[in-house]
């Protein structure tokens, strides 16, 4: 019987193909990592749940890595990873972590989700020409924002609500530059032992940060609803999703394998409304739904100019 269920099991995972499923990992579960982060900072500061986060994923990174004996980076690598860690996980994850304290798990989705706006507009003000379906699809995806925020016009009058959606967009904006700086600096070294460094490091300077403005809480005080949502966002978020993603982006081609970056925000926004009972109306489907319809047309742009 058992043999019979496994062999199931396998000619089914034949049939799907393993890296269509680890897509489907990656599409679902870094959607959920918005609802843990959101449930973890109700309870403790968000920062510090970003720096214990990136810690204890960072320590298991590294400590794979040096149970390996894979060699440690060497001069000017480490500027770019200091560099990497401060753009991607202090200030982009961090941030976004931050954000979602004052805003919907949902809405800090979408936000997220517009990275490629960023990459597009920094790169034009560099002086590269934009391809008219770049241009389509960002006068789009604008459209679509506004939709959104049209629903929260009155919204903005609450500072706190302003406070998560500029630390939001200054999040996306920063990992839109680590995206262009790791193009730039494109790594010699192992990038998995680079990510593990960065996590570790930028862990260092949340704590750093904390410490020094008096902000952080004992161990003891954070409640174990928050530890719950640190752990699952280690696991889930900064480890095994993450391994899921490259296997996926190894083993298919770019169009499909970008998909999750369209489907993490619906994920966000229906668990967000299940869960939370955070609003989901017309104009946040509608909206979000050209945003990344939007997206789709500049990536789609982006990667027929590369090729």
């Amino acid at each position: 019987m058992r043999t019979k269920i496994k062999n199931a099991f396998s000619s089914k995972i034949n049939a799907i193909g393993l890296p269509i499923l680890a897509l489907c990992w990656v599409s679902f579960f870094w959607g959920t990592t918005w609802i843990a982060s959101k449930e973890g900072v109700k309870h403790m500061p968000a920062l510090q749940l970003a720096a214990i986060r990136q810690f204890i994923g960072g320590l298991l990174y590294i400590s794979f890595f040096l149970f390996k004996k894979t060699p440690w980076p060497q001069g000017k690598q480490w500027k770019t990873i200091v560099i990497l860690s401060i753009l991607n996980f202090v200030l982009s994850n961090g941030l976004s972590t931050w954000g979602v304290k004052y805003i919907s798990s949902g809405l800090g989705a979408i936000i997220g989700a517009i990275v490629p706006l960023w990459i597009v507009i920094i790169t034009f003000f560099r002086g590269e020409r934009l391809a008219r379906l770049t241009v389509i699809g960002l006068i789009i995806s604008f459209g679509g924002v506004c939709v959104i925020f049209y629903d929260h016009l009155s919204d903005f009058m609450i500072p706190d609500f302003r406070f998560g959606i500029i630390l939001s967009l200054i999040a996306t904006l920063t990992w839109a530059f680590g995206s262009l700086y790791t193009k730039k600096k494109a790594a010699s070294f192992n990038p998995y032992f680079s990510l593990g460094l960065q996590m570790f490091i930028s862990s260092i300077l949340l704590f750093a940060y904390n410490g020094a403005t008096g902000t952080s809480v004992s161990l003891s005080a954070i409640p174990a609803i928050s530890w719950w949502s640190i752990a699952y966002l280690v696991i889930f978020g900064s480890v095994l999703t993450f391994i899921a993603f490259i296997y996926a982006l190894q083993n298919l081609p770019a169009e499909i394998s970008s998909i999750y970056a369209y489907i993490n925000p619906i994920i966000a926004v229906i668990l967000g409304a299940v869960i939370f009972g955070e609003v989901l109306n017309a104009a946040i489907a509608i909206g979000g739904g050209v945003t990344l319809f939007g997206l789709y047309m500049v990536n789609y742009s982006l990667r027929k100019g590369r090729k």
